[in-house]
């Protein structure tokens, strides 16, 4: 009997839209022979399921089910791929964590100190990871530019230390433009990231395991046609992504070594992209952990898997079967 899995999106972040494209995609790469599957759209209290004639179906949140036809629904499995609150910051792991449904990421733990990039990041810096020189204001914080310059200098990144997609990050050039770029972070999430530039190379490793092996992909380059790797950069072309890498094979080892000992310290599980900037002298420096990877068709984890000759569906099967394998 088929499973029935939950493609889980939306999100209550800038990020909806981007999540709905990366459920679409999902959707796309999940053996369908195997699995039946719906999607499920978030947007605060607004729980609904698409379903196949068009139409939508609430989602009642006491059992994650819904009413098809007068029978009642329930899910086998749950792949979130929310890139915001609350699917990538353990608050939906947890709802699923009381219901006993599995799901495709990694744990509380781990999602909630993922999704805080300060957090996240100071954390691995005890285990030995290189990261930027950084300062973090919490809502209602202020720093003095003359702060920023002497402790981080210029140029720096001011963005949401919670979220992704490129949404609220500024590069500051002049003093000037400090207090604006914080104003505009704020704006996205209530922590704000003040962090070093870092000059090189920026790359990016997806890695996940099973029960029965672990598989780090081949890494991508990113050369970002704008000033940085923006959202326009990210989504919408503005940016070559070459998998793989154009650096030496030892560098990629190290890179992969690394990719894979963060998954095991943080106790990932699902697929996550691990990004990093390599400095002068092949230095390896963290920018940040990702455990709900965008999945759209341009994505970074699709290009990967064709380039160390996956098959994406092969991948979405190993993640679901595997919470089912004991």
């Amino acid at each position: 009997m088929k499973r029935t899995i939950a493609i889980v999106a939306g999100g209550d972040t800038s990020e909806f839209h981007v999540s709905l494209r990366s459920a679409q995609g999902i959707y796309s790469f999940i053996d369908k022979e195997k699995y039946t599957l719906y999607i499920i759209e978030m947007r605060g209290l607004d729980w609904h399921v698409q379903l196949p004639d068009g139409t939508k179906a609430p989602v009642d949140r006491n059992d994650f089910s819904f009413v098809l036809d007068g029978a009642k629904v329930t899910f086998d499995f749950a792949y979130i791929t929310i890139h915001g609150t609350p699917g990538e910051d353990g608050r939906l792991q947890g709802y699923f964590d009381m219901l006993h449904i599995p799901y495709s990421c990694c744990g509380v733990l781990a999602a909630s100190l993922t999704y805080d990039k300060f957090a996240c990041n100071q954390y691995l810096k005890g285990f030995g990871v290189r990261i930027a020189e950084s300062l973090l204001l919490r809502g209602g914080q202020s720093v003095t530019d003359e702060d920023v310059m002497e402790k981080i200098g210029l140029p720096c990144f001011i963005k949401p230390s919670l979220g992704g997609s490129s949404f609220g990050v500024t590069k500051v050039t002049a003093k000037e433009q400090i207090q604006p770029a914080i104003a505009k972070a704020f704006a996205e999430a209530q922590e704000v990231l003040v962090e070093a530039f870092m000059d090189g190379t920026e790359i990016t490793c997806g890695c996940y395991k099973t029960k029965d092996k672990s598989v780090v992909f081949p890494i991508t380059e990113v050369v970002s046609h704008n000033e940085y790797f923006d959202y326009e950069a990210k989504y919408n072309g503005a940016s070559d992504e070459i998998t793989p890498a154009r650096i030496s094979d030892d560098l990629t080892r190290r890179v992969q070594a690394l990719t894979s000992a963060i998954y095991d310290i943080l106790g990932a599980y699902g697929i996550i992209r691990v990004d990093y900037i390599i400095t002068k002298g092949e230095k390896i420096n963290l920018l940040e952990v990702n455990t709900t990877p965008g999945m759209t068709a341009t994505s970074f984890i699709p290009q990967q898997v064709r380039a160390a000759g996956m098959d994406m569906k092969d991948v979405m099967t190993d993640i679901i079967e595997n919470r089912f394998n004991h």
